[in-house]
């Protein structure tokens, strides 16, 4: 085995690992509001932010009104609406001030989080808890991962993500075709 092959394997384990570690309640709460909300606002930091687009991308694919905070086009969020943030370490403040925002303009919160004792898992009303490392503990006694920095956490965010898409696709009882559909034309 080369070293790029046994370094991919051991990548691939950890974010395995960590994916299939998500609580499977935790995930159907996650996947139950997604389905349920009128409009879904996304958001996240750095590489998190990335994760957070991926999956604002993936639910417009479904036919769900799914934005991203920052976008031009992005709507207000209110009643009805979900605002699904990611705090991978527990809190950024940016993502605190738009929980203050949404929460007092009647969304619902979802965070995606390692660390469920945060500050915005615990503003949130669901939380998907992806146990893997971030930025956050990468480094001393408490680095655990291979990966460099975040890297798990986004990894295994981007996983999940598109397992999230599988089980609303099935909810929703939409088709690859209608996904495929609403794929820009524009690339």
């Amino acid at each position: 085995m080369t070293e790029i092959a046994a370094q991919a394997a051991r990548a691939a384990e950890e974010i395995r690992a960590a994916t299939a570690a998500i609580d499977p309640a935790a995930f159907e709460d996650f996947v139950a509001a997604l389905a349920q909300a009128r409009r879904i606002v996304c958001h996240g930091v750095g590489r998190e932010g990335l994760m957070m687009r991926a999956l604002a991308m993936r639910l417009y694919h479904l036919g769900l009104d799914a934005h991203v905070v920052g976008d031009m086009s992005c709507p207000p969020v209110g009643a009805g609406d979900l605002l699904v943030v990611s705090a991978g370490p527990g809190a950024f403040s940016t993502v605190m001030g738009l929980i203050g925002v949404a929460r007092r303009d009647g969304a619902r919160i979802a965070c995606v989080t390692a660390e469920p004792g945060g500050a915005a898992p615990r503003a949130s009303d669901v939380v998907l808890t992806i146990p893997a490392q971030t930025m956050a503990s990468d480094q001393g006694a408490a680095a655990t991962s291979f990966l460099p920095m975040g890297s798990l956490f986004e990894g295994a965010q981007y996983l999940a993500f598109e397992i999230v898409v599988l089980a609303l696709r099935d909810r929703l009882g939409v088709a690859p075709e209608a996904m495929r559909a609403r794929h820009t034309n524009l690339e």
